[in-house]
C-alpha cells in the first residue's frame, strides 16, 4: 500500500507541477499562441454540458488505477507510463502550443456550470495537442483490461470511451488532439514494456529529471544551463539503460576532462551527496571490518585514508567520485559498478576474482563504493558467502 500511495503522489505531483506551468506559459504569450489544429468537422460537434461529468471523472480513474493493479511490476508499468505521458505531453504543450478555436456557450445548469467553473481555474484553452485525457484512457485500459472480464470489462471500456468522447463534447479539444492522444498513449505503452522496469528504474528516473529540466528550466526560465544539465542527465540515462558502467571513463582514480564537460551536473551531485553523508555520519567510523583483512565503506578523504591498515590494497567500485590522492599512490584497482542497479554477472566475477587473488597473497583490502551503502556490501556478502573461512592473515 505504501508503494501504491508513493507512486500515486509522485504522479499527481508531476501533473500538478507540469500541466499548470505549460498552461501558464501559453497564457502569458496568448497573443502569440494563435495556432489551432481544428478541422472542418470540429464545427459540427455539438456542445453537451453534461459531458463534463465523465470529463471530470478522469481524475478518479487516474487515482484508481494505482490501487487496482495487482503486482508490483504492474504498478511500476502503469505509474511510469502515466508519468512519461504527462511529462512528454507537457513538453509538447510548451514548445508547440495551440489553442481551442471555439467559444464555449454559457452553461445554465448548476452542476455542469460549477464543474466548468472549476475546470477553468486550472485548465486554460492552450494544452491542446495531444489530449492527455485520451492518452491516459489508453494507458489505463492497457493496465486494467487484463484484470477484469465480462460485464466489468465492458463497463470499463464504456467509461473510458465516454471520457475520451467528453473531450470533444465539452469543447475542450479538437479531433486532431484526440487522435494525437490516442497515438501518444500507444507510443507510451510501447515505450514502457512489462518485465524490464526494475532493471531500467534508474535510467527512467534520470530521463524524467532531464525532461523536467527542459520543461521548467528551458521552457519556463529560458536557462541554457538547464538545457546543458538536461543533456547531461539524458546521457546518464542512456548509460544506465545500456548498463555501461564505464561511461565516466575514470582512470587511475580520476576523471578525464571530457567526463567533467559532459557529466559535470551528475558528478557535482554525487560530490555534494558524499559531503552530506560525511556530515551526517561524522560520529561514525568511515569504514568497517567485514572479515580478517577485509574492510568496506565509502569514498574516504585523505585524512580518513591514513587510518587504513598499512599496505592496504584499495578496490574502488564507484565511477562517480575521484579517489583520494592518498589512496591512488598505493595499491589501487578500479572496477566500476553502476549505482542503484544490479551488476552484470561478469562484473561480479571480475571483482570477486581480484579479491580472491589478494586474499591468497595475504594482502589487506579496502573495498568501497561512493557512499558505502550498497555496492561494496553486496560484493563483500557474495565473497564471504563463497569463502566462509578467509585465508587472509589478520592485519588489525
Amino acid at each position: 500500500m505504501r508503494e501504491r500511495i508513493r507512486h500515486l503522489l509522485l504522479n499527481w505531483l508531476i501533473f500538478g507541477l507540469c500541466y499548470p506551468i505549460a498552461n501558464l506559459l501559453a497564457q502569458q504569450e496568448q497573443r502569440q499562441v494563435q495556432r489551432s489544429l481544428a478541422i472542418d468537422l470540429d464545427a459540427s460537434i455539438p456542445f453537451l454540458p453534461w459531458m463534463v461529468l465523465p470529463y471530470a471523472s478522469a481524475g478518479l480513474l487516474f487515482t484508481l488505477v494505482f490501487f487496482l493493479v495487482r503486482s508490483a511490476e504492474q504498478l511500476r508499468v502503469a505509474s511510469r507510463r502515466l508519468t512519461l505521458a504527462t511529462v512528454t505531453g507537457c513538453l509538447v504543450f510548451v514548445f508547440f502550443p495551440a489553442r481551442f478555436s471555439l467559444s464555449r456557450p454559457v452553461v445554465a445548469d448548476a452542476v455542469p456550470a460549477t464543474l466548468f467553473h472549476w475546470l477553468e481555474l486550472v485548465d486554460q484553452p492552450f494544452n491542446q495537442f495531444p489530449s492527455l485525457h485520451v492518452a491516459y484512457c489508453v494507458i489505463i485500459w492497457c493496465a486494467l483490461h487484463p484484470l477484469c472480464h465480462g460485464a466489468v470489462r465492458a463497463l470499463l471500456a464504456a467509461w473510458l470511451l465516454l471520457v475520451a468522447a467528453s473531450t470533444l463534447f465539452t469543447w475542450q479539444h479538437h479531433l486532431p488532439d484526440v487522435a494525437g492522444g490516442l497515438l501518444w498513449g500507444a507510443v507510451t505503452v510501447r515505450a514502457i514494456r512489462p518485465g524490464a522496469t526494475r532493471r531500467h528504474t534508474v535510467a527512467f528516473h534520470y530521463a524524467i529529471m532531464a525532461a523536467l529540466l527542459v520543461l521548467l528550466g528551458v521552457g519556463a526560465l529560458r536557462s541554457w544551463f538547464a538545457a546543458y544539465a538536461a543533456v547531461s542527465l539524458l546521457l546518464v540515462a542512456a548509460a544506465y539503460h545500456g548498463r555501461y558502467a564505464g561511461f565516466l571513463r575514470k582512470r587511475g582514480g580520476r576523471h578525464p576532462l571530457c567526463a567533467w564537460l559532459l557529466f559535470w551536473p551528475y558528478l557535482a551531485g554525487y560530490w555534494l551527496t558524499w559531503m552530506l553523508v560525511r556530515l551526517r555520519e561524522r560520529r561514525q567510523a568511515p569504514f568497517v571490518r567485514q572479515a580478517p583483512g577485509l574492510w568496506t565503506g565509502r569514498r574516504l578523504s585523505d585524512a580518513e585514508a591514513r587510518s587504513l591498515p598499512q599496505g592496504c590494497h584499495v578496490i574502488d567500485l564507484s565511477g562517480e567520485l575521484a579517489e583520494a590522492p592518498a589512496l591512488r599512490r598505493h595499491g589501487y584497482s578500479h572496477f566500476p559498478l553502476l549505482d542503484l542497479q544490479a551488476p552484470r554477472p561478469g562484473q561480479l566475477l571480475q571483482v570477486l576474482a581480484a579479491l580472491a587473488r589478494l586474499h591468497e597473497n595475504g594482502v589487506p583490502v579496502y573495498l568501497h563504493c561512493a557512499m558505502g551503502y550498497s555496492r561494496c556490501h553486496l560484493i563483500a556478502r557474495l565473497y564471504m558467502r563463497k569463502r566462509r573461512q578467509c585465508p587472509i592473515r589478520s592485519t588489525s
